[in-house]
Protein backbone atom coordinates (compact mmCIF):
# COMPACT_ATOMS: atom_id res chain seq x y z
CA UNK A 1 0.00 0.00 0.00
CA UNK A 2 1.70 3.56 -0.86
CA UNK A 3 1.58 5.90 1.50
CA UNK A 4 0.34 9.37 0.52
CA UNK A 5 1.26 12.53 1.79
CA UNK A 6 -0.08 15.77 0.79
CA UNK A 7 0.67 19.16 0.95
CA UNK A 8 -2.65 21.18 -0.02
CA UNK A 9 -4.24 24.54 0.06
CA UNK A 10 -4.89 28.02 -1.89
CA UNK A 11 -2.76 28.97 -5.10
CA UNK A 12 0.05 31.30 -3.80
CA UNK A 13 -0.02 29.93 -0.07
CA UNK A 14 3.81 28.74 -0.96
CA UNK A 15 3.15 24.62 -1.29
CA UNK A 16 5.35 24.42 -3.77
CA UNK A 17 8.66 25.37 -1.98
CA UNK A 18 7.40 23.85 0.72
CA UNK A 19 6.74 20.63 -1.50
CA UNK A 20 10.17 20.39 -2.58
CA UNK A 21 12.00 20.45 0.66
CA UNK A 22 9.73 17.78 1.72
CA UNK A 23 10.43 15.54 -0.90
CA UNK A 24 14.48 16.27 -1.38
CA UNK A 25 14.50 15.76 2.14
CA UNK A 26 12.40 12.36 2.39
CA UNK A 27 13.72 10.88 -1.42
CA UNK A 28 9.83 10.67 -2.66
CA UNK A 29 8.11 11.83 -6.06
CA UNK A 30 6.17 14.92 -6.07
CA UNK A 31 2.65 14.08 -7.80
CA UNK A 32 0.88 17.32 -9.37
CA UNK A 33 -2.43 17.96 -8.36
CA UNK A 34 -3.11 20.79 -10.77
CA UNK A 35 -5.17 21.00 -13.32
CA UNK A 36 -3.70 23.29 -15.77
CA UNK A 37 0.38 22.08 -14.96
CA UNK A 38 -0.43 19.06 -17.15
CA UNK A 39 -0.62 20.82 -20.05
CA UNK A 40 2.90 21.65 -22.33
CA UNK A 41 3.98 24.97 -22.78
CA UNK A 42 1.60 26.43 -19.76
CA UNK A 43 4.59 27.19 -17.49
CA UNK A 44 5.13 30.55 -16.38
CA UNK A 45 1.38 31.07 -15.53
CA UNK A 46 1.12 27.83 -13.75
CA UNK A 47 3.76 28.62 -11.59
CA UNK A 48 4.86 24.72 -13.13
CA UNK A 49 8.15 23.88 -11.54
CA UNK A 50 11.44 24.70 -13.60
CA UNK A 51 13.31 22.35 -15.09
CA UNK A 52 16.15 22.60 -12.22
CA UNK A 53 13.29 21.45 -9.74
CA UNK A 54 11.65 18.73 -11.94
CA UNK A 55 15.43 17.69 -11.98
CA UNK A 56 15.86 17.69 -8.47
CA UNK A 57 12.95 16.10 -7.64
CA UNK A 58 10.66 13.43 -9.28
CA UNK A 59 7.42 15.36 -10.42
CA UNK A 60 3.90 13.55 -11.94
CA UNK A 61 1.46 14.61 -14.13
CA UNK A 62 3.44 17.69 -15.54
CA UNK A 63 3.39 18.23 -18.89
CA UNK A 64 1.25 16.00 -19.85
CA UNK A 65 -0.68 16.81 -23.15
CA UNK A 66 -0.09 19.68 -25.52
CA UNK A 67 -2.70 22.90 -24.85
CA UNK A 68 -4.72 21.96 -27.75
CA UNK A 69 -5.79 18.70 -26.28
CA UNK A 70 -8.46 18.45 -23.68
CA UNK A 71 -7.16 16.10 -20.48
CA UNK A 72 -10.23 15.21 -18.40
CA UNK A 73 -10.30 14.57 -14.56
CA UNK A 74 -10.89 10.97 -15.07
CA UNK A 75 -7.75 10.46 -17.57
CA UNK A 76 -6.54 12.07 -14.42
CA UNK A 77 -7.07 9.70 -12.19
CA UNK A 78 -6.07 6.96 -14.02
CA UNK A 79 -2.79 7.93 -14.51
CA UNK A 80 -2.33 9.55 -11.13
CA UNK A 81 -3.75 6.15 -9.85
CA UNK A 82 -1.30 4.12 -12.15
CA UNK A 83 2.07 6.32 -11.31
CA UNK A 84 1.18 6.24 -7.64
CA UNK A 85 0.87 2.49 -7.02
CA UNK A 86 3.95 2.35 -8.21
CA UNK A 87 5.80 3.88 -5.71
CA UNK A 88 6.12 3.22 -1.88
CA UNK A 89 5.85 6.98 -0.99
CA UNK A 90 4.57 10.11 -2.50
CA UNK A 91 3.36 13.80 -2.00
CA UNK A 92 0.43 14.93 -3.43
CA UNK A 93 0.99 18.99 -4.36
CA UNK A 94 -1.51 20.87 -5.51
CA UNK A 95 -4.56 23.38 -5.71
CA UNK A 96 -6.86 20.84 -7.20
CA UNK A 97 -9.17 19.81 -4.73
CA UNK A 98 -11.11 17.63 -7.37
CA UNK A 99 -7.88 15.81 -8.98
CA UNK A 100 -6.83 15.20 -5.16
CA UNK A 101 -10.19 13.58 -4.28
CA UNK A 102 -10.24 12.00 -7.70
CA UNK A 103 -6.83 9.63 -5.98
CA UNK A 104 -7.98 9.37 -2.78
CA UNK A 105 -11.75 9.21 -2.95
CA UNK A 106 -13.98 6.72 -4.81
CA UNK A 107 -15.05 9.45 -7.13
CA UNK A 108 -17.08 8.45 -10.74
CA UNK A 109 -16.60 10.86 -13.53
CA UNK A 110 -19.71 10.70 -15.48
CA UNK A 111 -19.87 10.56 -19.76
CA UNK A 112 -19.30 13.44 -21.89
CA UNK A 113 -20.65 13.62 -25.78
CA UNK A 114 -18.29 16.20 -27.80
CA UNK A 115 -21.30 16.40 -30.34
CA UNK A 116 -23.86 17.78 -27.54
CA UNK A 117 -21.04 19.69 -25.83
CA UNK A 118 -20.72 21.50 -29.50
CA UNK A 119 -24.17 22.45 -29.36
CA UNK A 120 -24.23 23.81 -25.82
CA UNK A 121 -21.33 25.89 -26.50
CA UNK A 122 -23.55 27.86 -29.05
CA UNK A 123 -25.84 28.61 -26.93
CA UNK A 124 -27.11 32.15 -26.81
CA UNK A 125 -26.93 32.03 -22.92
CA UNK A 126 -25.91 29.07 -21.16
CA UNK A 127 -25.49 30.49 -17.65
CA UNK A 128 -29.11 31.36 -17.95
CA UNK A 129 -30.10 27.41 -18.71
CA UNK A 130 -28.26 26.17 -15.83
CA UNK A 131 -29.22 28.65 -13.42
CA UNK A 132 -33.17 27.83 -14.88
CA UNK A 133 -32.61 24.38 -14.25
CA UNK A 134 -30.46 24.49 -11.42
CA UNK A 135 -31.24 28.26 -9.52
CA UNK A 136 -28.10 27.19 -7.07
CA UNK A 137 -25.65 26.27 -9.64
CA UNK A 138 -23.30 29.37 -9.03
CA UNK A 139 -22.65 27.70 -5.57
CA UNK A 140 -21.20 25.18 -7.05
CA UNK A 141 -20.07 26.23 -10.83
CA UNK A 142 -18.01 29.31 -11.34
CA UNK A 143 -20.29 31.38 -13.48
CA UNK A 144 -17.64 33.26 -14.79
CA UNK A 145 -15.62 30.33 -16.81
CA UNK A 146 -17.89 28.81 -19.86
CA UNK A 147 -15.96 25.94 -20.30
CA UNK A 148 -17.35 24.93 -16.64
CA UNK A 149 -20.99 26.27 -17.56
CA UNK A 150 -21.43 24.12 -20.77
CA UNK A 151 -19.36 21.18 -18.95
CA UNK A 152 -22.39 21.47 -16.41
CA UNK A 153 -25.17 21.45 -18.87
CA UNK A 154 -23.66 18.78 -20.62
CA UNK A 155 -23.76 16.75 -17.46
CA UNK A 156 -27.09 17.46 -16.68
CA UNK A 157 -28.47 17.03 -20.39
CA UNK A 158 -26.64 13.32 -19.99
CA UNK A 159 -27.89 12.39 -16.32
CA UNK A 160 -30.21 14.90 -15.07
CA UNK A 161 -28.38 15.65 -12.26
CA UNK A 162 -27.93 19.53 -11.60
CA UNK A 163 -24.51 20.75 -9.88
CA UNK A 164 -26.71 20.97 -6.87
CA UNK A 165 -28.17 17.48 -7.04
CA UNK A 166 -24.36 16.10 -7.51
CA UNK A 167 -23.10 18.35 -4.90
CA UNK A 168 -25.28 16.64 -2.85
CA UNK A 169 -24.62 13.24 -3.63
CA UNK A 170 -20.85 13.68 -3.35
CA UNK A 171 -21.43 14.62 0.02
CA UNK A 172 -23.60 11.50 0.81
CA UNK A 173 -20.54 9.68 -0.12
CA UNK A 174 -17.94 12.26 1.32
CA UNK A 175 -15.15 11.15 3.73
CA UNK A 176 -16.73 9.26 6.49
CA UNK A 177 -18.22 6.04 4.39
CA UNK A 178 -14.74 5.25 2.47
CA UNK A 179 -12.27 2.92 3.09
CA UNK A 180 -9.36 4.32 1.66
CA UNK A 181 -7.15 2.02 -0.68
CA UNK A 182 -3.87 4.19 0.46
CA UNK A 183 -2.61 5.01 4.05
CA UNK A 184 -3.03 9.13 3.62
CA UNK A 185 -2.12 11.92 5.48
CA UNK A 186 -2.96 15.57 4.20
CA UNK A 187 -1.86 18.62 5.53
CA UNK A 188 -2.86 22.39 4.35
CA UNK A 189 -1.54 25.68 4.19
CA UNK A 190 -3.08 28.81 3.28
CA UNK A 191 -1.63 32.60 3.87
CA UNK A 192 -4.57 34.30 5.33
CA UNK A 193 -4.77 37.58 5.23
CA UNK A 194 -1.62 37.60 3.53
CA UNK A 195 -2.38 36.08 0.67
CA UNK A 196 -3.79 38.84 -1.51
CA UNK A 197 -0.62 40.67 -1.55
CA UNK A 198 0.95 37.23 -2.13
CA UNK A 199 -1.11 37.34 -5.65
CA UNK A 200 -0.42 40.83 -6.19
CA UNK A 201 3.33 40.04 -6.04
CA UNK A 202 2.85 36.60 -7.97
CA UNK A 203 0.99 38.17 -10.75
CA UNK A 204 3.58 41.14 -11.19
CA UNK A 205 6.79 38.28 -11.18
CA UNK A 206 5.29 35.90 -13.73
CA UNK A 207 4.69 39.22 -15.91
CA UNK A 208 8.33 40.28 -15.30
CA UNK A 209 9.02 36.75 -16.66
CA UNK A 210 7.49 36.74 -19.95
CA UNK A 211 3.71 35.42 -19.80
CA UNK A 212 2.50 37.55 -21.84
CA UNK A 213 5.60 36.32 -24.29
CA UNK A 214 4.42 32.46 -23.33
CA UNK A 215 0.71 32.87 -24.18
CA UNK A 216 1.48 34.85 -27.62
CA UNK A 217 3.90 31.79 -28.49
CA UNK A 218 1.21 29.53 -27.42
CA UNK A 219 -1.37 31.47 -29.70
CA UNK A 220 -4.42 29.40 -31.17
CA UNK A 221 -2.53 26.21 -29.86
CA UNK A 222 -4.59 26.65 -26.10
CA UNK A 223 -7.43 24.62 -26.65
CA UNK A 224 -10.85 25.05 -24.62
CA UNK A 225 -9.87 23.61 -21.68
CA UNK A 226 -6.03 25.19 -21.60
CA UNK A 227 -7.67 28.76 -22.11
CA UNK A 228 -9.56 28.45 -18.78
CA UNK A 229 -6.46 28.63 -17.08
CA UNK A 230 -6.41 31.40 -14.93
CA UNK A 231 -4.65 34.41 -17.13
CA UNK A 232 -3.84 32.59 -20.38
CA UNK A 233 -8.11 33.14 -21.66
CA UNK A 234 -7.36 37.28 -20.62
CA UNK A 235 -3.80 37.70 -22.48
CA UNK A 236 -5.16 36.15 -25.41
CA UNK A 237 -8.37 38.24 -25.70
CA UNK A 238 -5.85 41.24 -25.13
CA UNK A 239 -3.33 40.15 -27.62
CA UNK A 240 -6.11 39.85 -30.34
CA UNK A 241 -7.39 43.20 -29.56
CA UNK A 242 -10.61 42.60 -27.10
CA UNK A 243 -8.79 43.16 -24.16
CA UNK A 244 -7.26 46.36 -22.79
CA UNK A 245 -3.06 45.18 -22.79
CA UNK A 246 -2.47 47.38 -19.52
CA UNK A 247 -6.08 46.80 -17.82
CA UNK A 248 -5.89 43.07 -18.55
CA UNK A 249 -2.97 42.38 -15.43
CA UNK A 250 -5.37 43.38 -12.77
CA UNK A 251 -8.02 41.45 -14.28
CA UNK A 252 -5.63 38.49 -13.58
CA UNK A 253 -5.16 39.42 -10.11
CA UNK A 254 -8.53 39.63 -9.39
CA UNK A 255 -9.39 36.07 -10.77
CA UNK A 256 -6.77 34.82 -9.09
CA UNK A 257 -8.28 35.93 -5.90
CA UNK A 258 -11.29 34.56 -7.02
CA UNK A 259 -9.62 31.07 -7.68
CA UNK A 260 -7.50 31.41 -4.46
CA UNK A 261 -11.39 32.05 -2.20
CA UNK A 262 -12.77 29.16 -3.95
CA UNK A 263 -9.67 26.40 -3.84
CA UNK A 264 -9.57 27.81 0.04
CA UNK A 265 -13.49 26.91 0.93
CA UNK A 266 -13.18 23.64 -0.96
CA UNK A 267 -10.34 22.38 1.21
CA UNK A 268 -11.80 23.82 4.12
CA UNK A 269 -14.49 21.79 3.91
CA UNK A 270 -12.64 18.91 3.86
CA UNK A 271 -12.08 17.74 7.54
CA UNK A 272 -9.12 15.08 6.65
CA UNK A 273 -6.85 18.10 6.36
CA UNK A 274 -5.10 19.21 9.15
CA UNK A 275 -4.30 23.13 8.50
CA UNK A 276 -0.59 24.72 9.42
CA UNK A 277 -0.42 27.76 11.44
CA UNK A 278 0.98 30.71 8.86
CA UNK A 279 3.99 32.08 9.30
CA UNK A 280 6.44 33.98 7.04
CA UNK A 281 9.50 32.35 8.78
CA UNK A 282 9.93 29.49 5.73
CA UNK A 283 11.91 27.18 8.25
CA UNK A 284 9.19 27.08 10.73
CA UNK A 285 6.47 26.52 7.92
CA UNK A 286 8.25 23.59 6.83
CA UNK A 287 8.55 22.52 9.90
CA UNK A 288 4.92 22.70 11.29
CA UNK A 289 4.22 21.08 8.39
CA UNK A 290 6.21 18.06 8.50
CA UNK A 291 4.92 17.82 12.10
CA UNK A 292 1.25 17.74 10.35
CA UNK A 293 2.45 14.95 8.40
CA UNK A 294 3.46 12.87 10.91
CA UNK A 295 7.18 12.94 9.14
CA UNK A 296 9.39 14.99 11.89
Amino acid sequence: MTRILALLGPTASGKSEIALAVADRRQIPIVSVDSMQVYRGLDIGTAKPTAVEQAEVQHYLIDVVEPEVDYSVAEFQGEARRLIAAEEEVLIVGGSGLHFRSIVDPLEFPPTDPELRSELETMPDPVAALVGADPGAGEVVDLANPRRVVRALEIFHLTGLTPSMRRRQQQRRHFDDYVPHHHFVAAGLDAGHALGERIVRRVQAMRERGWWDEVQSLGSRLGRTASGAVGYGELRQAQIGHRDPEKVWGDITVATNGLARRQRTYFRRDPRIRWVPWTTEFSARLGAVEEMLDIT
